[in-house]
């Protein structure tokens, strides 16, 4: 059976690092495919019969660490060996555990996992659903928080060691050149060869104990044959230091004038380094806080009806059938559906609009949404990893994952680009030194140490990825979902959008649309009318009673009725009787129609609308028209998709006269009416054989094959059902204008993409021929290895800033509305 795992790699550092660790996992025995995200450090697998065990000890064979977590977890009930044997059983079974020991006289369980495939709170649930129980206290400790970056933290360790030798040791060696003075004092003070002896020793240690994880990594590239990032710095920094070593040791060894010092050079090399890979840390960690955003929405308490009372216990401890209560200002614990009480609450964190929706008996409500000012119970039904948020969670991770076809050509550079620098490094120094001017050494070592360390190929890396981790992030947060990072990049570039009618441009349901009286008033035709089809299970029966509803009518039932299917409905309300039905179907029950009522039929009918007809004691009543109208929003997300350059075509099985209707009132021109939904892929592909980029847009249920046959599919979601298997993209509030916001959003992340690229490629082609010291003859002077360092650093910090302003993304659609300040009354219609 084929697996799949996702987990965190640690120590990659450049683009040719997560390329050696996706080869490696490749040439692994029943490894199908892999995947490894540079920018979020996570590497995703798919397998066959292949010991999760041999995956991690293959990358760390390579040179990196895999992400593993251990945790210690206490069980009650547990009774006998045969308990903790099956507790053991159950944990093993998980995907993404590696190893469970159960002791069942400690009553805990011991759990190493792979914390970027499994939860602790998942642990939690498989021992429960065991049979057995996890106390409080332990569950209570899984919270919501943001994992400490331990990657980080020792990078800002060691960069604190680093500055703090450093900056003592620039003052020794370069600080002559800015105070004169100084040179003599310290040369009274420490003599020409114990200045050399203090900048060995404040170097060592900068170059070895900070600059370890380096050194580590070159030493595992080189033994590989895939040299990266931390092979040209170990190379550039190690050759300064021993050449400096040298130069104190045996200085009649070099040719006169040559036996110069570069401490300083190994030393700052290392630092700025270090500063650089500090920084992007920090910038990488708010790229990829889409996640950690989401997972804070959770509550981490929620108030449980037990025994008739009310008990405030961990998240963990909800269970589907609980009965729980939420307060005004808190967070909904879980999924569920309202019993009692009534209230608004902003579910933004779903759809991204501000506007709270009102909830009362009946109403569905999403774990994590926020509750305002009203109070209400409601019975939980998914909880944990089954939640809205949860699958929101993992469909973002997933997108953040994986690698769009952009990223190809960067991968394959990077494999040969350190390679070709350090080929370019060893014919600069023998160019420098058999051509150079006197010294020639000391040029061919400066000029050759300054292209190993310029040269920047983290840019490169990170170019794509760290754009789709905010990208799809952001897209999170205004309620539009990627499945892939690679859907980004498609939707970017089509230029055909084709939108289902029915339940994607329309709302999907009839609605009244038209009531014309004939000697009664409206509301009394629409209360006659109400009461006739009050047991009917007819569609255009419930469009006539939530018009009814809207207009606060009486609700009451006939003393008779019957349905005839195919032409309509006799009931008996009160003393009269009422017909409800086509013209065709009064004229048979003896109901002169006439001509007035009969232009009506025609003008609603050419108008797109359903003509009914109705009739009390046999005498016409009124005139009706059924449509499926128009979602808000609908004409204006067309206008901005015709903006956005695109051709909006409509696609429906209606016929073409309602068809022509509807995308009159969209204000859409082409119109592919009279297709059967087993028809619509094969549209689709005739769109793309006309050299079309096409994205389809429908609800994911009928429009299954033609999402799938789409170069991007898109599934309008309701908000609390996400879990639509086709569509590369979802909108969760099923409103028709995120669609452009989508192809927005997309555009901008593949012109960011596009702009890393441009940075990271120009950056190299410029800084490597300077550092080579192809503009000595018109600048006098080579590259600083220094500020080749700093500039090596700051190239890869600008293209994740360069990623980050995708945060502040702003829909060039949307609609709001004004919150309201009281909650809804529990007779109220519910959102």
């Amino acid at each position: 059976m084929t697996e799949e795992i996702r987990f965190g790699v640690r120590g990659m550092t450049c683009a040719n690092c997560s390329g050696r660790v996706e080869r490696t996992l490749l040439r692994q025995a029943g490894v199908e495919a892999a995947s490894v995200n540079l920018a979020a450090e996570i590497a995703t697998v798919r397998f066959e019969a292949v010991p999760i065990r041999s995956l991690l000890e293959a990358v760390r064979s390579a040179g990196y660490e895999p992400v593993e977590q251990t945790v210690s977890i206490p069980i009650d009930g547990m009774t006998t060996g045969n308990c903790a044997a099956r507790i053991e059983r159950v944990l093993r079974r998980l995907p993404g555990v590696l190893e469970v020991a159960v002791n069942q006289g400690s009553e805990r369980a011991r759990v190493r996992f792979l914390p970027d495939t499994l939860s602790e709170a998942q642990l939690h649930a498989a021992i429960r659903a065991a049979g057995y129980q996890v106390p409080n206290s332990a569950a209570a400790a899984t919270t919501s928080d943001p994992l400490p970056n331990p990657h980080q933290d020792s990078l800002r360790r060691d960069l604190g060691l680093a500055l703090g030798l450093t900056l003592p040791l620039l003052l020794v060696s370069m600080g002559p050149m800015l105070a004169p003075g100084l040179d003599h004092w310290l040369n009274g003070r420490l003599g020409h060869g114990g200045r050399g002896i203090l900048e060995l020793a404040l170097t060592t240690p900068v170059l070895f104990f900070a600059g370890r994880r380096f050194l580590r990594h070159a030493w595992a590239e080189l033994t590989s044959l895939s040299p990266g990032m931390s092979s040209l710095v170990a190379i550039g920094s190690l050759a300064a230091y021993f050449y400096s070593l040298l130069a104190l040791a045996a200085p009649a060894w070099f040719p006169a004038g040559t036996a110069h010092r570069y401490f300083e050079a190994a030393a700052s090399i290392i630092t700025l380094i270090l500063f650089g890979k500090y920084l992007e840390a920090r910038a990488k960690g708010s790229a990829s806080g889409a996640i950690r955003r989401l997972l804070g929405l959770q509550a981490r308490t929620a108030r449980v009806i037990r025994d008739a009372q009310e008990r405030e216990m961990p998240i963990e401890s909800v269970q589907p059938g609980d009965e729980v209560a939420v307060r005004p200002g808190e967070r909904i614990p879980a999924d569920g559906v309202v019993t009692s009480g009534a209230s608004w609450v902003d579910e933004s964190m779903l759809t991204g609009e501000p506007v709270p929706v009102a909830k009362t008996a009946g109403s569905a409500v999403v774990g994590g949404t926020l509750n305002q000012n009203g109070a209400f119970r409601f019975r939980a039904e998914k909880v944990g990893a089954e939640t809205v948020l949860a699958q929101i969670v993992r469909l973002v991770a997933e997108a953040q994952s994986g690698k769009p076809p952009i990223q190809a050509l960067a991968d394959r550079i990077a494999r040969v680009f350190v390679p070709l620098v350090m080929g370019i490094s060893l014919l600069t120094f023998v160019a420098w030194l058999l051509l150079g001017p006197s010294p020639a050494l000391n040029y061919a070592f400066v000029a050759a140490v300054s292209v190993l360390v310029v040269a920047c190929p983290c840019a490169m890396g990170l170019a794509t990825p760290t754009a789709i981790l905010v990208g799809t992030g952001r897209g999170a947060e205004l309620g539009i979902l990627f499945r892939r990072g690679s859907a980004l990049e498609a939707l970017a570039q089509v230029d055909t959008l084709v939108l289902d009618k029915t339940g994607t441009l329309t709302r999907g349901e009839p609605t009244l649309t038209d009531l014309i009286p004939f000697g009664e008033t409206e509301e009394e035709a629409l209360r006659l009318l109400a009461t006739a089809e009050h047991d009917s299970e007819h569609p255009i029966a419930r469009a006539i009673l939530r018009a009814a509803r809207a207009r606060g009518l009486p609700q009451t039932r006939a003393s008779a009725f019957e349905a005839l299917p195919g032409l309509g409905v006799r009931a008996r309300v009160g003393e009269r009787e009422v017909v409800v039905g086509s013209g065709a179907f009064l004229a048979q029950q003896g109901v002169e129609v006439g001509a007035e009522a009969d232009a009506h039929s025609e003008r609603l009918t050419a108008a797109g609308r359903t003509p009914i007809l109705t009739a009390v004691d046999r005498r016409l009543l009124a005139v009706l028209g059924i449509a499926d109208p128009l979602k808000e929003g609908s004409r204006e997300a067309v206008r901005a998709a015709r903006a956005l350059g695109l051709e909006v075509v409509m696609l429906t099985g209606d016929h073409l006269g309602a068809a022509q209707a509807i995308a009159e009132a969209a204000g859409i021109e082409r119109i592919l009416a009279d297709i059967r939904p087993a028809e619509k892929a094969a549209e689709v592909a005739r769109l793309q054989q006309g050299g079309h980029r096409v994205a389809f847009a429908g609800d994911g249920i009928n429009d299954a094959p033609a999402l799938a046959q789409a170069d991007v599919g898109i599934a309008l979601g309701t908000g609390t059902d996400i879990a639509i298997e086709t569509g590369e993209v979802i909108l969760l509030s099923g409103d028709l204008r995120g669609i452009t916001n989508a192809i927005g959003l997309a555009r901008r992340t593949l012109g960011t993409i596009k702009g890393n690229f441009f940075w990271a490629y120009a950056y190299n082609l410029v800084l490597i021929p300077l550092a080579a010291g192809a503009f000595f003859p018109l600048l006098g002077h080579l590259l600083d290895p220094m500020l080749a360092a700093a500039a090596m650093s700051l190239s890869s910090l600008f293209v994740v800033s360069n990623s980050l302003r995708l945060r502040h993304f702003l829909p060039a659609t949307g609609h709001g509305g004004r919150k309201s300040p009281h909650p809804p009354a529990e007779s109220d219609a519910t959102a």
